[in-house]
């Protein structure tokens, strides 16, 4: 009989949160880069916008966290922003001193030539508020254009996917904050291409994740032993910041087992 685990281990698909963001900054080139030589195939970003419109890769518009200084995404330009330093110093200190803030174009040239990536780009909301939902799609959708049949727009904000598929032609993917009847009703009516879930978020036990024409993606994942629950529950997608340990978990896993010696 095939074991089970095995199984499961192969419908997984694993997504970068963020890039490589246990080994690297988040959200930068070198998190990226590092994602794909670990053979990831799907990456997940965040974007906000610049004073002056630019699609920048960064999860807080507020620089302290990722930056180590003050200040705001939304108030700065970026020719400006792209020459801070997105090194998370509070926790690699100056070992990745000279990584900057990306530009989402910056990150689109690295799937130049790579047809087989797919970039998950969640428009945060944060920036809707700040310069509302006609500028902030428009900008992240005319961006993302030259590679848009390997981008996925997602966000928290149902608006904001519904109006990226309409005006972008893209798929889309609704990041949920409830796993409830009432969103239910909501990604019934939207048909997203996919939903993102925290897995804290979903009930206890191992009932089956509720099925459509949506892909399921998980985050907040750590360890294979949850991604395989994970798996057999029906998520399709498992998104993680520990894309080292859990793609060297997968692979071992996958390994065929050696036949026995001869007389062994």
């Amino acid at each position: 009989m095939p074991d089970a685990r095995l199984n499961h281990a192969r419908l997984i698909h694993l997504v970068a949160h963020r890039g490589n963001a246990r080994d690297f900054p988040e959200n930068t080139l070198p998190a990226f880069a590092s994602a794909l030589e670990l053979g990831l195939r799907f990456l997940e970003l965040d974007v906000h916008l610049s004073a002056d419109g630019v699609p920048m890769v960064i999860h807080d518009h507020d620089l302290t966290r990722t930056t180590g200084r003050p200040g705001c995404v939304f108030d700065m330009r970026s020719r400006d922003l792209v020459q801070i330093d997105a090194c998370e110093p509070t926790r690699f200190g100056e070992r990745f001193r000279g990584t900057r803030i990306p530009k989402l174009s910056d990150v689109l040239a690295l799937l130049e030539h790579r047809p087989e990536v797919t970039l998950f780009v969640e428009i945060k909301r944060a920036s809707l508020t700040r310069f509302g939902y006609d500028q902030v799609v428009a900008r992240v959708v005319n961006t993302l254009k030259p590679a848009r049949s390997q981008c996925v727009v997602i966000s928290f904000d149902l608006a904001a996917v519904h109006r990226a598929r309409q005006t972008g032609g893209m798929p889309i993917g609704w990041v949920i904050g409830a796993y409830d009847a009432h969103t239910r009703l909501k990604f019934e009516a939207l048909q997203p291409e996919f939903l993102f879930v925290d897995h804290q978020k979903l009930p206890p036990g191992g009932a089956s994740l509720w099925r459509g024409p949506w892909r399921w993606a998980v985050y907040e994942v750590e360890t294979l032993a949850l991604a395989q629950a994970l798996a057999a529950r029906g998520a399709h997608y498992i998104e993680t910041m520990a894309v080292q340990a859990m793609s060297e978990a997968m692979r071992k896993l996958q390994r065929p087992a050696r036949a026995p010696r001869p007389g062994a």
